[in-house]
């Protein structure tokens, strides 16, 4: 009996490890969503903890580092325990990761979709979806614009951020302010123009978002601008000169010197931003977690507003701020279909649950496409009410968000790369041109 007796002990005690074993092999099937976003890495993970809290589902967050997701997701599928959730970089990003991307056109995610346009399609089938609608502009303090409107001595006769719909008006207030920085306190209007490596995309991809919408949308109206932009197999750069005269009215109106550009970071422009050494700068509506979390921010929510980009193009002052996203989400078809499957519950939690809309709203502040959000638990943080407040006006129209269409990394870098060279005067703008012009089209072929 004592012989039994241990071998039934010893028998139950296998079983126990195998049930763990089991246990941990289904840990292995848990989700895993390799983040975009570095600036919302520590969100994720609580995000994550909630839902395996409410669900016993387990969800692993990576967080790639600033302008290395390309490079890290390339990494990361080729590893056993892949991601399970990754992000493309609009239709150029989808290109590349197609053969990855499961489809999601029976899923209740893409159901939710208020605009089922936004989805990337193929043959009529949904492979990536995007989670956010961004918007982006010159973002500027009301509190030094009003400073500056209420000097006596001011050059210009607008009385108002309001009155300024164009770009010589723009410029008009800019220099006149450059004059002033003294009595309003400021060592530029606008922040560092920040071209550093891998810092640049607010100038080669965002500003430069401007003038291809404009030749793009006169090239092919049949289509949208971003298709356009995909299938266009050269350009012009017919705005080139409008380009150029708001990337001036930047430098030639910094905090910073222009030939010293190339050491300061996005970081660097929002810090002098918050700090109140500026008036402006370009960004967008992800920008306000970074001005109001700077150490001493001086910036009240009340007094941020964000202007349309202007540069000098006809009929300019109809427009208003860029809206559009470039981060949508995919699930990896390589991986089994258990975890395709609890990828797939996981999104559906995030943007439909309670729970995880409350972390989507408050502290990830992300403006949603999604039916399943109200108005009210959109964000309420004063870029995304600039936002709306565009989006609603039915006197101007947002810019889209062609840049998702540009052909490559490569030329996004060579296009910042001869901004950099440009500043430190090494390249005249009309040598810009010919780059840009040049890359886009050997990029194409």
């Amino acid at each position: 009996m004592k012989k039994i007796s241990s071998l039934f002990l010893c028998l139950v005690l296998i079983l126990g490890i195998c049930f763990s074993l089991a246990g941990c092999g289904k840990k292995n099937e848990a989700v895993y969503f390799l983040n975009f976003k570095p600036e919302s890495a520590k969100v994720y993970e609580e995000i994550a903890k909630a839902y395996e809290k409410e669900t016993g589902i387990a969800v692993k967050v990576v967080t790639a580092a600033a302008n290395t997701y390309e490079q890290t997701l390339k990494s990361e599928v080729a590893k056993n325990d892949a991601p399970t959730i990754f992000q493309v970089n609009g239709p150029i990003g989808f290109q590349s990761w197609k053969e990855y991307c499961a489809d999601l056109t029976d899923t209740k995610l893409y159901s939710y979709l208020s605009d089922k346009d936004l989805a990337i399609k193929e043959n009529d089938r949904v492979y990536a979806i995007p989670y956010v609608i961004e918007g982006y502009g010159i973002i500027y303090n009301n509190a030094i614009m009003q400073k500056y409107f209420s000097l006596p001595e001011k050059k210009t006769k607008l009385d108002s951020v309001d009155d300024i719909d164009s770009f010589e008006e723009l410029k008009s207030v800019v220099e006149d302010m450059t004059a002033n920085k003294e009595k309003l306190g400021i060592e530029g209007v606008f922040a560092s123009t920040s071209l550093a490596g891998g810092e640049d995309w607010r100038w080669q991809s965002h500003l430069a978002n401007i003038p291809f919408y404009h030749e793009l949308s006169k090239t092919d109206t049949t289509i949208n601008p971003t298709l356009a932009a995909v299938n266009a197999k050269e350009i012009v750069f017919e705005y080139a000169d409008n380009f150029k005269n708001i990337f001036d009215l930047y430098i030639d109106n910094s905090v910073t010197q222009k030939t010293l550009l190339g050491s300061k970071s996005v970081n660097d422009s929002m810090s002098e931003f918050a700090l109140g050494k500026c008036a402006m700068v370009q960004n967008g509506t992800w920008a306000w977690s970074q001005i109001s979390e700077v150490k001493g921010n001086t910036v009240k929510a009340g007094d941020i507003g964000m202007l349309p980009i202007y540069m000098g193009i006809e009929g300019e002052e109809q427009t208003g701020i860029c809206v559009g996203t470039e981060n949508y989400l995919a699930v990896n078809s390589k991986v089994s279909q258990e975890k395709q499957q609890k990828s797939i519950d996981f999104l559906n939690w995030l943007y439909s649950s309670e729970t995880g809309k409350k972390y989507v709203k408050e502290q990830l502040g992300f403006a949603t496409p999604f039916n399943t959000f109200s108005e009210s638990e959109q964000p309420d943080d004063p870029l995304a009410k600039e936002m709306a407040r565009y989006i609603k006006n039915d006197q101007v129209k947002t810019v889209p968000w062609v840049f998702a269409g540009f052909p490559s990394e490569n030329f996004k870098t060579t296009f910042g790369d001869a901004l950099l060279q440009y500043v430190q005067g090494n390249k005249t703008f009309d040598e810009i041109k010919e780059t840009v012009k040049n890359k886009w089209k050997s990029e194409r072929k």
